[in-house]
């Protein structure tokens, strides 16, 4: 991401954070190729449990696959996810075989690292595209075989998220808050404007000991 370095119109990493939501509205101009592969990119230098970098990214722009895409997207009843048709990207997460470090330390510790892996380099993609002023939606609601089979992707792979990517259509970017949370007003990152529906701080983190009242200032 890039940090201000003079320039005070350089996007910062908090802003970029914060400005990062979830778009499910698109203008119809493409993506240029550049800004997909600036994402790529972001994506590609993701950390990964003993750099196993379990992930490929198929893009997909021709609108005949796309639209194929969409409807393979659709929940029954045909209502959720039907903005995915207005994405002149669909980015498809696919999770390849880790190395065989990563394999066994998944293995010793019952924990799924080439997910939570992947969950970093997708983050990564979308952070470098709301630096460009593209918006993003990542989605796990997807007919899996049939998507496997459309995109030519290998059995035995699994195809773990769809991520939509183009300009935000006017107002899709907007979030508006609910005038008053549980908490008592809506939370923002510091430096931002943007409002958030998110936990407090106190509800997320602890001192030393889980429950524990989080103490800013901790050593």
């Amino acid at each position: 991401m890039t940090r201000s370095t003079g320039d005070q119109s350089a996007i910062t990493i908090n802003s970029a954070i914060a400005n990062r939501v979830s778009t499910r509205s698109y203008d119809v101009q493409p993506v240029a190729a550049e800004a997909i592969t600036s994402c790529l990119e972001a994506a590609r230098l993701a950390p990964s449990a003993c750099n196993a970098q379990p992930w490929h990214f198929v893009v997909v722009t021709d609108p005949e696959t796309r639209d194929e895409l969409a409807r393979l997207s659709l929940a029954p009843g045909g209502v959720m996810n039907r903005f995915v048709a207005e994405a002149p990207v669909i980015v498809a997460v696919v999770a390849e075989r880790p190395n065989i470090t990563s394999q066994i330390g998944a293995a010793l510790k019952n924990k799924p690292f080439y997910l939570i892996d992947i969950g970093i380099a997708a983050e990564h993609f979308c952070l470098q595209a709301t630096e460009l002023g593209l918006g993003t939606c990542m989605i796990g609601w997807f007919a899996e075989r049939k998507v496997r089979r459309l995109l030519g992707i290998p059995r035995g792979r699994r195809t773990v998220l769809l991520i939509t990517l183009g300009r935000p259509a006017d107002g899709a970017t907007s979030r508006t808050a609910p005038a008053a949370e549980k908490s008592g007003s809506p939370h923002t990152l510091s430096g931002t404007d943007t409002p958030r529906r998110r936990k407090p701080l106190a509800a997320i983190a602890s001192s030393r000991r889980y429950g524990q009242a989080w103490a800013e200032g901790l050593r």
